[in-house]
């Protein structure tokens, strides 16, 4: 019971992470139909202005002024890059981002060094917030967990509370509309893509002091993050949720296992020996295995339902 509940909650602080990275990801897919391949870069930036700023004003004040600074990063990069290629389609949208994204990784290293920056722990979230059994849960996963959870919160209730909300959603589905009603289409999809990457840099914030603040960061999370965004369906925030988690879940679970298919069936008295056809395959352990089984669902996702769990785009 114990390795269930601390395995259950370090797969859920986890999968809400990867829920904060991937919404703003979601978020611009669903509203302007890019795919910005640069998003975890800007995961990365949101890191490392959180470790300069926090060295200047500490790490609370630093939560709020990064994903600020990305996301200002972002709208300036919609407004003086993407809606100039927008009009070549979303082959030159991508292939923009996907730029961007190696100029942004150069740039971080040119400032920042090679090396790991010592991102710390800030003493507020240093230690442990409860003990269950013998394992203690540490406070900075809880507050992964309730930053998370206020940020999905606040996404829906400004896209479905708020005149903002309206307006954005209109300016997508009807944006000539929208423009003959008196409003500024290409200003609202300059604010929603500086939305999406300060969403990423709000994550950045949390997960460059979880793990390691580097310039290889981005490219450690970056795929997974689209397996993320497809498997929940592409556009669709409440997906991404539900992919997330289930991939934190998933993860987690699978590294903490040393079951292998020879051992199951040795259990039930079918033996498995050297003799046997593919015996390494047989013998390799879940835990071995782990870091593939993200891309195995998307593969499998991709082939028995391409939208996702709860997809709303083909596109």
């Amino acid at each position: 019971m114990e390795f269930f509940v601390i395995s259950l909650l370090n797969g859920v602080s986890y999968g809400l992470l990867l829920f904060m990275l991937s919404s703003g990801l979601t978020l611009i897919f669903s509203m302007m139909g890019v795919l910005n391949f640069a998003h975890a870069a800007f995961y990365m930036v949101g890191a490392y202005v959180a470790y300069s700023v926090g060295l200047k004003i500490g790490f609370f004040p630093a939560l709020f002024v990064a994903p600020v600074v990305v996301g200002l990063l972002g709208a300036a990069v919609e407004r003086y890059g993407l809606r100039t290629v927008h009009r070549w389609g979303h082959v030159a949208e991508l292939l923009f981002t996907f730029g961007l994204a190696y100029l942004i990784e150069e740039t971080v290293k040119v400032i920042w060094g090679l090396a790991a920056v010592p991102y710390r722990v800030p003493a507020a979230l240093d230690g442990h917030l409860f003990t269950l059994y013998s394992t203690s849960f540490p406070k900075l996963r809880g507050f992964m967990m309730l930053v998370a959870l206020l940020m999905l919160l606040s996404v829906w209730l400004l896209l479905k509370r708020t005149r903002i909300g309206l307006v954005i959603q209109a300016a997508l589905t009807h944006p000539h509309m929208a423009e003959a009603l008196g409003h500024n289409v290409p200003r609202v999809f300059m604010l929603v893509f500086g939305g999406g990457c300060a969403l990423a840099g709000l994550a950045g914030v949390i997960g460059g002091v979880a793990f390691i603040t580097e310039p290889s960061m981005a490219a450690s999370v970056g795929p997974i993050v689209f397996v993320v965004a497809v498997v929940g369906g592409m556009g669709s925030l409440a997906g991404a949720f539900l992919a997330s988690l289930l991939i934190g879940v998933m993860q987690t679970f699978a590294i903490a296992l040393d079951w292998s298919l020879a051992g199951m069936l040795g259990a039930i008295g079918i033996s498995v020996n050297e003799a046997t056809p593919l015996y390494s395959l047989w013998k390799l352990q879940i835990s071995q295995v782990a870091p593939v089984l993200p891309y195995l669902l998307l593969v499998l996702m991709l082939i028995f339902r391409p939208k996702g769990l709860l997809g709303t785009r083909a596109d």
